[in-house]
């Protein structure tokens, strides 16, 4: 069996991109929601994207973002997958699919087990569901706050490609993976030193503990 796929999130330095990268990361993610303290402007992203390109797969992260912010963000980074993280319907994230022609990672909040079913609303549309731990009412972020679920409640997923996310750390994402089944891991909070901020150490412990797993 291969070694289970990282996605380190929230990415806005060359210096840490380059650590993701260096670590054998298998996707970056650049956050584009101004309410993120690890929102990343259009012009970093220009800069960002050519370190990335074809090192890494690029991933622009979104939340309930209109044509016009994405057609912004699609030139600006080239991104090679756009993951929606928002309250997206099954048939905004078909339009977006065809709109751009790109693979699409869809976020799902999950608190209990029917959660986890709603990804069935998306088969056939998303390419990737990434099942994190739901907001509390009224967060203003959907995600990255270091909060986990329960991850027994991802047995028997059948999703094609999913991906776990939601307070993973290099110290328990191998117990996470033994309990989910996941074979994709989706850090954030868990590989910065303060929030919004990443460190290059806990990149490469992170990495290495997933491979490990």
């Amino acid at each position: 069996m291969s070694d289970p796929l990282v996605k380190i999130c929230g990415l806005s330095t060359p210096e840490t991109l380059r650590a993701a990268i260096d670590a054998g990361a298998d996707f970056a993610g650049f956050v584009f929601f101004e309410k993120s303290p690890r929102h990343l402007g259009l012009e970093a992203a220009r800069r960002l994207g050519p370190i990335a390109q074809g090192r890494i797969r690029k991933v622009a992260l979104t939340v309930d973002a209109d044509d016009a912010a994405l057609d912004a963000i699609v030139a600006a980074l080239a991104p090679d997958y756009l993951q929606l993280h928002g309250a997206e319907t099954p048939a905004r994230v078909k339009e977006v699919k065809t709109r751009y022609g790109l693979p699409l990672i869809k976020a799902i909040g999950v608190a209990a087990r029917n959660d986890v079913e709603t990804a069935g609303d998306y088969e056939g549309v998303a390419d990737i569901i990434l099942f994190d731990a739901k907001p509390a009412p009224g967060a203003a972020v959907p995600g990255g706050a270091g909060v986990s679920f329960d991850w027994d409640l991802l047995r028997g997923v059948t999703a094609k490609d999913w991906m776990l996310s939601g307070g993973l750390d290099s110290e328990n994402v191998a117990e996470a993976i033994r309990r989910s089944g996941a074979r994709a891991v989706d850090v954030s909070s868990g590989v910065e030193r303060e929030r919004g901020v990443k460190d290059a150490e806990k990149i490469a412990a992170f990495v290495s503990a997933t491979r490990l797993s």
